[in-house]
């Protein structure tokens, strides 16, 4: 098939069923250069439609289950959040690449012992740790640089 935006042949694979005439690649960049354009817009829907109020209950909902199946992960943060607040640990910026950062626990046992991680950093680490259970990056020799 042949996209009529890049003009490049591609697999069936590489289209959606409902749209064949542009590859899903050309499509995803189009709604991305979209979305910058109108970022006014998308901000006041997102910001109107998290509003709602089944969608405030189902954050409530999805919020505390996850404290309830996590309590080692919400206590750490608990922690980590009151010794921000009270001076004994401060924020940093990524360790990575300098941008504003959230608290990452490398072990949840230690919850003042913390990587300061960009939330794209912070994703990718979590990422590693789901793909390899046993992943302990100082002792493995491992980099986040390499993320």
């Amino acid at each position: 098939m042949n996209c009529k935006n890049c003009h490049q042949k591609k697999e069936a694979s590489a289209f959606y069923l409902s749209n064949q005439s542009r590859c899903k690649e050309c499509i995803k960049e189009s709604v991305r250069v979209n979305r910058l354009e109108k970022i006014d817009y998308y901000r006041a829907y997102d910001k109107m439609r998290a509003a709602q109020p089944h969608r405030i209950a189902l954050a409530k909902r999805v919020n505390s289950e996850w404290k309830a199946a996590h309590p080692m992960r919400r206590a750490a943060n608990v922690v980590v959040g009151n010794a921000v607040r009270d001076g004994r640990l401060k924020k940093q910026p990524c360790w990575v690449c300098g941008e504003k950062a959230v608290a990452h626990h490398p072990d949840y046992d230690r919850p003042l012992d913390v990587v300061w991680l960009c939330q794209p950093h912070h994703k990718q680490a979590h990422a590693l740790v789901a793909n390899e259970p046993s992943f302990a990056p100082m002792a493995a020799g491992r980099s986040f640089l390499a993320m």
